[in-house]
């Protein structure tokens, strides 16, 4: 498979209370991550989708019911306003009434614009029905829920990487399982393939995020959610001096959104910036290159030699 040229755009969103909202934009599809639609993030989504061509999104990926990845009034104004066609929705039973809330809403969602919206609950059946990933595509991966732990929630978040562009995220919800971060961990297109990690639980020290982990998965730039009050201190210092330990990039959004785009030829550059609330000013910025662009080769007989190279690893990632 050859390296494709396109154009890529990742976004975390500032907010003003706790919470998180992303973006991820392959040139084509434009998703949202997380149904949280507030006064503080409504223009920088307008802005972004604008960047991107788009007056609507493609498709609404949720995590978790919890309120602070999915608010019911929040989540209206977003079907009423973004217009998804597709919505990935958590598969787990929703213990708050917010949550069951959301997903009535979900489930009664009948958009004017298509006759019939995709609406997909990730549970473990899905999961195992989906086609192995192949390593080093174009296609997005869904990792987990695996099982339902029926006495976390958390560990019931969905689990994706978004790979349709020339740099790759990779989504980790709110888990805190040591067993299921061992399972992440040992899937070959995530320890290969990821650049931008969104942090599990907004950066929380949970046993989920260790020194095994960020060595094994290697990621180039870690990005953690965080109001300006910041009352949870995310990510915790533990964590933070785990990054810097590993020569992991972090940002956040205490400070202003952070925007995440490709550049020069879309094929693997990228250009991370640290924006200023409120405003177009720059904090800080960084710059790394995609790391599944030095694998996807012109021809598959390289391919086919550098995979015999490498170690064998667990193949069990799913589509």
């Amino acid at each position: 498979m050859t390296v494709k040229s396109i154009e890529t755009r990742f976004r975390a969103y500032r907010l003003e209370t706790s919470g998180s909202s992303f973006s991820y934009f392959d040139g084509t599809s434009f998703t949202l991550i997380e149904a949280r639609y507030t006064d503080e993030n409504k223009a920088s989504i307008a802005a972004e989708l604008k960047a991107c061509n788009r007056t609507t999104i493609s498709t609404l990926h949720i995590t978790s019911w919890d309120q602070d990845h999915c608010s019911p009034s929040q989540l209206t104004d977003i079907l009423t306003k973004l217009k998804p066609n597709k919505i990935e929705y958590p598969g787990y039973e929703p213990h708050t009434d917010s949550g069951k809330e959301s997903l009535k809403l979900i489930q009664n969602y009948k958009p004017s614009h298509i006759v019939t919206p995709t609406l997909i609950a990730v549970t473990p059946k899905y999961i195992d029905s989906l086609s192995k990933a192949k390593s080093y595509g174009y296609r997005d991966v869904m990792y987990h829920p695996k099982v339902i732990d029926s006495d976390s929630s958390n560990n019931n978040s969905t689990i994706k990487q978004f790979r349709t562009g020339s740099f790759n995220v990779l989504s980790l919800g709110d888990v805190e399982s040591a067993n299921i971060s061992s399972m992440i961990r040992s899937s070959r297109t995530v320890y290969e393939e990821v650049d931008v990690l969104i942090m599990a639980h907004h950066g929380a020290d949970n046993g989920f995020t260790t020194s095994g982990f960020i060595r094994k998965v290697k990621p180039s730039l870690a990005v953690a959610s965080s109001n300006y009050g910041n009352q949870f201190d995310h990510p915790k210092p533990n964590i933070r001096e785990l990054l810097k330990k590993h020569e992991v990039q972090l940002f956040t959004t205490k400070m202003g959104d952070v925007i995440v785009q490709s550049v020069g030829s879309h094929s693997g550059e990228y250009e991370v910036i640290n924006m200023k609330a409120g405003n177009t000013k720059i904090d800080s910025s960084w710059t790394g290159t995609a790391r599944k662009n030095k694998f996807l080769v012109k021809n598959d007989d390289a391919l086919r030699d550098r995979r015999r190279s490498h170690y064998k690893g667990p193949r069990r990632s799913r589509r």
